[in-house]
């Protein structure tokens, strides 16, 4: 009885209300709470880039201290009376040819082209930055397994641990930088970012020069492995941010998403005969995680696939990879070899400490100056393309010319010149990269691109040079065969300029595009559903 006095208190306090002439009277609407503002990430566009270029350097410092002298040292040498000369360094502890030796410095973009896909890929269901923080620790565990090598096959497999690490921030890294700067700017905050290419080889050169002659090379990468500590523990703590592009993975936008390609794929299975819940019967009530994962990992295969289609068709993204193929083959070959080379041709007794020193200021100078001078043109594909044929035919030349000097002085300023030119295609290229492509696709196509510039570039250039160098037994004549190959890249960015090109940076992707960092768009959900309960 009191049960059902109360619903009937309850079914009278529900009805709505009726005034003296008998007009039934709405019950008052209550006021919506009011939204409140997400605090702002503490990550603001500066900030984010300058951890970003520290991180950058940090990844490209390890691969100035592995082909400094200090670090990857010389082989052990005999002359004709029977006196031999102990080997220093990585080559000669461990007793490598050239070409072994060449192996370990691509050892690491084995790790990477496998990984650069997968990341990119794994965007879209998982957060970026907390990509980031996971490819970070891995980097850190193969910096520290380099130190604790033992033999070629150990320091080669801590070398791929390492690209595995590298992977993930090389292909998402640049798209976060490229949502936040300025319309105007965006080149010359690439090539700051870039920038951190040649510096962090230079410094390198220097750092594995340093500590390897005054303590013991396997110190070199323990201080690195330090170095990038603080930046792992960055990428788990802080509030994680979204790429243009792309939903948060826990929002409910996202959630409908998957679910909504996963019916898409159950369908598909059936013959495209709709499924019901008959169709699995008691099943259903077992394995519903295992079905689900089997068709959300079948599904991010299938878009992987059409992503790659459409990367493969897209002339001008096609175009501006071979061109950096061409022009990566010989930056890594000089990056590796150049300290040796030096100190062979022109007897440099400090080799690693010019050769770092060139670098540094060119890189530095001509990166930034080629971002700039591409916004000064107004930062567009087209203009892209001539930037960067126009500066690595020019600067090809002076490279050229330099190694055909006898005096070192003349090599210096030639050489310096050459770099100059050449180091100013980084923000160009990598622009071209993120613009010709939808929002969402970025990830990907820095990805594809860093997969292909390696796989046919740097990884065989360097014991592909140590090849021809164990064959001809000459390092001037070895420098200027590689050096002629940047002409062909010239040529192939030349025809860019001439292909019908779109800037899709503004394209509605298929995702949500949401910037706001992951943690803060959770908080805004839970309110706005307490708030309509």
């Amino acid at each position: 009885m009191a049960m059902e006095k109360e619903e009937q208190t309850i079914a009278k306090e529900s009805k709505p209300c009726a005034d003296e002439k008998g007009m039934v009277l709405e019950p008052p609407k209550t006021a919506p709470t009011p939204r409140t503002a997400p605090t702002p990430s503490w990550f603001t566009p500066k900030r984010l880039l300058f951890i970003f270029c520290v991180i950058n350097l940090i990844n490209y410092l390890d691969r100035g201290a592995i082909a400094s002298n200090g670090v990857n040292g010389s082989q052990r040498t005999c002359n004709k009376s029977g006196s031999c000369t102990p080997g220093t360094g990585i080559q000669g502890q461990f007793n490598l040819s050239n070409f072994e030796d060449g192996v370990i410095s691509s050892a690491f973009m084995v790790g990477l082209l496998v990984a650069s896909p997968i990341f990119a890929t794994l965007a879209k269901s998982v957060n970026p930055f907390r990509l980031i923080g996971v490819g970070l620790s891995v980097w850190t565990v193969g910096v520290i397994g380099s130190a604790a090598s033992w033999n070629f096959w150990s320091i080669t497999i801590a070398r791929m641990l390492v690209g595995v690490g590298e992977a993930s921030f090389i292909s998402l890294a640049a798209p976060f930088i490229d949502d936040r700067a300025p319309a105007a700017q965006k080149t010359a905050w690439l090539g700051i970012f870039y920038m951190c290419i040649p510096t962090g080889y230079a410094i390198g050169y220097i750092y594995g020069g340093l500590v390897g002659d005054h303590f013991n090379w396997r110190y070199a990468f323990f201080g690195e492995a330090i170095l990038m500590f603080p930046f792992v523990v960055l990428g788990f703590i802080m509030k994680p941010l979204m790429l243009k592009g792309f939903a948060p993975a826990e929002s409910k936008k996202a959630l409908t998403q998957v679910e909504t390609a996963a019916s898409e794929e159950v369908e598909i299975g059936n013959g495209g005969a709709a499924s019901t819940k008959e169709d699995f019967g008691d099943k259903k009530k077992y394995k519903p995680a295992k079905v689900k994962g089997a068709i959300k990992s079948s599904n991010q295969f299938v878009r992987f696939m059409k992503d790659m289609k459409v990367l493969l068709l897209d002339k001008v993204y096609v175009t501006n990879v071979l061109g950096y193929v061409a022009y990566n083959f010989v930056i890594g070959a000089y990056s590796y070899w150049g300290p040796k080379a030096g100190k062979n041709i022109y007897n440099m007794s400090n080799a690693d400490m010019i050769f770092g020193g060139i670098t540094v200021v060119c890189g530095i100078l001509g990166t930034i100056t080629g971002g700039f001078v591409l916004d000064f043109m107004t930062n567009t594909i087209p203009n892209a393309f001539k930037l960067l044929s126009m500066t690595t035919f020019i600067g090809a030349a002076f490279c050229f010319g330099a190694f055909c000097f006898k005096s070192m002085y003349l090599f210096l300023a030639f050489f310096a010149v050459g770099e100059f030119l050449v180091f100013a295609t980084q923000g160009p290229v990598n622009f071209v990269c993120l613009h010709c492509v939808n929002p969402s696709l970025r990830p990907l196509s820095m990805a594809m691109c860093t997969v292909a510039t390696h796989l046919f570039g740097d990884v065989p250039s360097s014991p592909l040079v140590g090849v021809l160098q164990d064959h001809i037994h000459n390092w001037r004549e070895t420098a200027l065969i590689l050096t002629s190959i940047l002409f062909p890249a010239a040529g192939i960015w030349f025809i860019g300029v001439f292909l019908k090109s779109v800037d899709r940076f503004n394209e509605e992707s298929e995702h949500e595009v949401n910037r706001t960092p992951l943690l803060e768009s959770k908080t805004a959900e839970r309110k706005e559903s307490s708030a309509q309960s």
